[in-house]
């Protein structure tokens, strides 16, 4: 099942892309006494996640700050070079933290894995995107398997 509202996002060691290279993430201490948009895609590089995920949440940073929102965060499971090697290439500076979930200890733990071992890609992180306020879930949208509708930035904007 995946967390739902009113849940606590789990206390997992993630790493976390940087300029200064990769950096340990505790996503318990991450999501404290903030508002944190968090959006998770099945992969970096790929399609439908670098030509309108990603962007999706860049081109409303600022508006969705306005809302409040402390920090926003892009997660797949892919590891730290891999993140921020897809930072560099999407232009990502500070705006979104590039979390990486090399193992989906994280994406497994709030029950949002995907598995597409059948097409090569083990398993992976369904395509979503939640608000937490101090680390308790208070908005999440998952993706039907292959689309994307309700996981975006203007989405999570309209749902603030």
């Amino acid at each position: 099942m995946p967390i739902s509202v009113g849940e606590t996002i789990p206390a997992v060691k993630v790493m976390q892309a940087t300029a200064e290279g990769p950096k340990e993430v505790d996503t318990g201490a991450f999501f404290k006494g903030r508002t944190v948009v968090l959006f998770g895609v099945p992969g970096a590089f790929t399609p439908t996640c670098s030509a309108k995920h990603l962007p999706s949440f860049t081109e409303n940073a600022d508006a969705l700050k306005a809302k409040g929102v402390d920090a926003i965060a892009c997660m797949a499971v892919n590891d730290a070079f891999v993140m921020g090697a897809w930072a560099k290439d999407q232009g990502i500076t500070d705006q979104v933290a590039m979390i990486a979930d090399g193992s989906a200890a994280f994406t497994k733990a709030m029950g949002l894995e995907f598995d597409l071992t059948a097409r090569g890609l083990g398993v992976r992180c369904q395509r979503f995107a939640l608000v937490a306020k101090d680390g308790k879930v208070t908005h999440i949208a998952v993706e039907a398997p292959g689309a994307f509708d309700v996981s975006s930035g203007q989405a999570v904007l309209a749902a603030l």
